[in-house]
Formats: structure tokens, sequence, C-alpha cells
């Protein structure tokens, strides 16, 4: 009897590939729409005085979403490239081939289609362009032309990151507040500490696949000084609500420990740098937006009763 024989699995060669739901899912980016929509959803429930009306507010919610993964689905087309360079990326779909180019593309406008039908049929036609030209902000000026050009790529294409809030309120409204667009400056403010810290422990990902981020080009040391700063500046960004009379004192003295917090790391990175402390600082960062618009959210509905 022969000794070469080999059972069928120890032949079998094929890679398993997750199902194709789950594919389509995963360039959506779940996380960072989470975020998103939660910012957007504060926007809604900040524009009213007690709860809003829900068939505007739900078809805020699903068009914003639809759009922001449509976003997020087309830069994963766009940066294949590059995610597959990055061990951070390079488990996508399109890094991986798993997905062509025509239906990424075709899922992305689908995406895009649905959510601007949504918005423009049940909400109002001002969110629905809002909301498309953050697509666009995101998609094709932050991503096909800032991120690879500029060490200032986050500063400049956070505009359209910072929008959320501004796409929430203006569901509810039909029109930009000076509230809503001090939500937005804050928001535009976290997002260089936000990612600089996330670049600074991930630097040989971003130099090996040729992006010019902050850490990359000006080096370790001057992207944590420049994090500090802004933190700073974030921090006195985040008092604005109070200062206007948007919030009250619980919103305040949640601001006043968060801020505090976040410039604490940013603190301790500028001084003493280690990629450990440069992750929890990134994931701080996330905490600390959620809960700072948590915060609001509480502050909005107590402040009344007390």
């Amino acid at each position: 009897m022969s000794n070469t024989l080999t059972t069928p699995a120890a032949t079998d060669t094929r890679v398993a590939h997750p199902p194709r739901w789950r594919q389509f899912y995963a360039l959506t980016k779940p996380r960072v729409v989470q975020l998103i929509v939660f910012c957007a959803v504060i926007g809604m429930l900040l524009a009213v005085p007690g709860l809003p009306d829900w068939k505007p507010a739900l078809a805020g919610t699903a068009g914003i979403w639809l759009v922001a993964a449509a976003a997020a689905a087309f830069n994963c087309l766009v940066e294949q490239h590059i995610d597959a360079k990055m061990a951070r990326t390079a488990w996508r779909p399109t890094a991986k081939g798993e997905l062509t180019n025509t239906q990424t593309l075709l899922f992305s406008g689908v995406l895009c289609a649905i959510g601007s039908a949504v918005l423009y049929l049940f909400v109002n036609p001002l969110t629905m362009w809002l909301t498309f030209a953050t697509f666009i902000g995101y998609a094709v000026i932050y991503t096909v032309v800032l991120k690879p050009l500029t060490p200032q790529n986050i500063v400049i294409g956070g505009a359209s990151g910072a929008m959320p809030p501004v796409l929430g309120w203006a569901s509810m409204r039909g029109e930009v507040g000076p509230e809503a667009l001090m939500l937005c400056l804050i928001i535009f403010l976290w997002t260089p500490p936000h990612f600089w810290a996330l670049a600074l422990y991930r630097v040989e990902d971003y130099r090996k696949a040729g992006l010019p981020m902050l850490p990359v080009t000006h080096g370790n040391e001057f992207t944590r000084l420049q994090v500090l700063l802004y933190t700073f500046v974030l921090f006195a960004a985040t008092l604005l609500p109070f200062v206007f009379g948007m919030s009250g004192w619980l919103y305040l003295a949640a601001a006043v420990v968060l801020g505090a917090m976040f410039t604490g790391y940013a603190w301790k990175l500028w001084r003493s740098y280690s990629d450990a402390l440069a992750r929890r600082t990134f994931l701080f960062s996330i905490w600390h937006l959620s809960l700072l618009f948590a915060a609001l959210l509480v502050d909005h509905y107590l402040s009344p009763l007390l």
C-alpha cells in the first residue's frame, strides 16, 4: 500500500473567504460610521427643545448612515493599494482583492443614491445637499487630492468629518444655526490630535504606503507638539457651548474634566513618548468626543429641570 496517501483536508489549499454580505459590510467601516451617526443624532436632539419628530429623525439617521457608508466604501476603493501595504488596513476586502473595483464602486454608488433620495424626500433638500457635499469632501477632496499630497491633509480634510452635527441640526430645522457650527468646530479641532496620535505609532505603515502624514514628513517630536497644541485649542472650543448659553453647568463640568484628561495625555505624550502611550491617547480621544457629546445631550434634557 502506498504511503503517500493524503486526506482531502491535507490537499485542500483553498482559502475560506467571509460571506459576501460581510465583505460589503466591512467596506462601510462600521465603527467609524457609528461615531458619525452618533454625532449627527446628537445634532438632531439638540436642535429642538424636546424630543424631535421621529419621522424626519429616523429618515435623517438612515440617510446620513447610508451616505457615510458610501463614502467609506469609496475610500476603500481609492486606497486599496495603500491599504494592502498597511497592517491596520490590509484585511479590508478591497485590499485583499475579495471584491472587484466594479462591485465596490457600484455598492458605493447605490448606497449614496438611496441615502440621498431618503434625505431629499423624507427630510429636506438642504440636508441632502450638505450630506452629499460631505461625501464629496471626504471621498474625493480628502481621499483623492489631499491625503497623498500634504501633511496637513487631516487638518483641511477634517472639515468634512466635522459635519455630522450640522447635518443632524439641518435635518430638524432646515437651516444651519451657530450652535451647529460650534459643534462642527469642536470636531474639526478634535480630528488632528486624534489622527496624529494614531499616525505616531503607525508611522512605519504610513511611510511604507508613501503617505505624507505629519510624523513621516516632520518627525515624531514635531507631531507630538502639534498634538499638544491642538488639545489646548480644542479645550477652549469645548467651552463655547456653555459660554454662548447652549448648555449648562452639567456640560461644563464634563467638558473641563474630559478636556483636562485629553490634555494630560497629550502632555505626557509630548514629554515622554512611547507607542503604547500614543495608542492610549488615540483610544481616549474616541471616548473624549463620545462622552463630550453625550454630556451635551444629558445637559440639554436635565438642565431645564434643575
